[in-house]
């Protein structure tokens, strides 16, 4: 069967699936329950004495586990933007002025990443998800001039030969060339957005030539991505596909496949260029086509011992976020299919099976991080938790606009 009977046959599902009760979602419920997961989370942060170290950000925590596990803030913990950023998307609920003043202390202390070399490609990930939604929702100047300085640092890691980002320096030799990993598509939405905030127009230039790159050589025939694509640093010339975080350099490891899904919805809608929302399209029907029943999927799409391996409700997080505006971006049969899916994949996330409920302060169990590693296998992931909220506030302001238009 081909990827379009696939998606049909997906699709005819999609939307008798989800046009029963069990499909539909409180996005209003699901958020109040993600403040009171995030107050509860802020009180286990403060010490005898009410006071909160942020210096220290919540990363992960084991099933078993119902607090956070902390890490120091520094230029090597890739995640540590995501907290803040979820702090600022409870404020964008709630309104309450509390949780923003956590937002912005947690969020000030990453703004020595704008005044440091960088270290490697996840900038983005760092800055655009916590100083990015705290200047979308103050407009103070002071995080508008640490993007603008960021994404110059960014900038610093591309190499024109090859086209694409450096993602790993520390890995130049190892992996034998200029390394550069799907997770890296989503540290472009910062460039893009300098370039049309006051930053130097070659900005935007530069995460286009990355996603081009990216698409011509970091997926194979069926649209399934390589997790990292090694080039030569003075030809440019793609040397191979592996992965590092999959189970095989060949196999659709989920957490990447979603990285291309989200990138390339946000590539189309940064440059209006219809050869990423194609490419969007493509990379998406591949991942619906092959997903279990509750749209929640196993870490990797070929790894051992499916159905009893681990999920990773990290990965659907983030591709319900990203179908919920693909959707908005497609004809209406397509954005049917899409919206339908993205839905589906919140009521699964939304249930007592994948959240963290009354047991941990976290908002989803069942994600995994590095399972080649042994590392964040069946766990809570602060990630998971920034792109579940992140969707449920796109899925609830589709609702609103709907409502409004009628």
């Amino acid at each position: 069967m081909n990827t379009k009977n696939m998606l049909l046959g997906l699709g005819a599902c999609l939307l008798s699936s989800c046009a029963c009760d069990k499909c539909q979602i409180d996005t209003t419920a699901e958020l109040d329950y993600c403040k009171q997961q995030v107050e509860r989370t802020l009180d286990d942060l403060r010490d005898a004495n009410g006071n909160i170290d942020y210096t220290m950000t919540p990363f992960a925590s084991a099933d078993s586990a119902s607090k956070w596990r902390l890490n120091k803030v520094c230029k090597e913990e890739w995640r540590a933007g995501f907290w803040p950023g979820t702090l600022w998307y409870t404020y964008e609920h709630t309104q309450d002025a509390t949780i923003k003043a956590e937002a912005e202390k947690f969020t000030e202390e990453l703004e020595f990443l704008s005044k440091t070399p960088a270290h490697d490609h996840d900038l983005g990930f760092l800055i655009f998800c916590s100083y990015g939604n705290g200047y979308r929702l103050t407009g103070n100047p002071t995080y508008k001039q640490v993007i603008l300085d960021t994404a110059d640092t960014l900038a610093t890691l591309f190499n024109p030969a090859v086209g694409t980002i450096l993602s790993w320096p520390r890995h130049l030799d190892d992996l034998g060339g200029h390394n550069t990993i799907m997770d890296n598509m989503i540290n472009l939405e910062m460039l893009f957005w300098a370039a049309k905030n006051g930053g130097n127009p070659r900005l935007a230039d530069i995460a286009r030539a990355h996603a081009d790159k990216t698409m011509q050589c970091h997926f194979m025939p069926n649209y399934v991505g390589y997790h990292v694509a090694i080039y030569n640093p003075t030809t440019g010339d793609f040397i191979r596909g592996c992965t590092h975080q999959g189970y095989a350099d060949n196999t659709m490891w989920a957490r990447g496949q979603s990285w291309a899904i989200y990138g390339y919805t946000m590539v189309y809608r940064e440059t209006g260029d219809p050869k990423y929302l194609d490419f969007a399209q493509k990379v998406t029907d591949v991942y619906l086509s092959q997903l279990p029943e509750d749209f929640v999927p196993y870490w990797d799409f070929s790894a051992p011992g499916i159905p009893d391996a681990p999920r990773d409700a990290s990965a659907a997080a983030i591709v319900a976020s990203g179908l919920l505006e693909l959707s908005t971006y497609v004809d209406a049969e397509k954005a049917k299919i899409y919206k339908n899916a993205a839905v589906k994949m919140l009521t699964s996330l939304s249930s007592d099976t994948y959240k963290g409920g009354a047991q941990k302060s976290a908002f989803l169990r069942h994600a995994t991080g590095h399972y080649p590693a042994g590392s964040d296998i069946d766990a809570s992931l602060i990630y998971a938790d920034y792109y579940y909220i992140e969707a449920l506030l796109r899925l609830q302001r589709l609702e609103e606009s709907k409502t409004i238009l009628g």
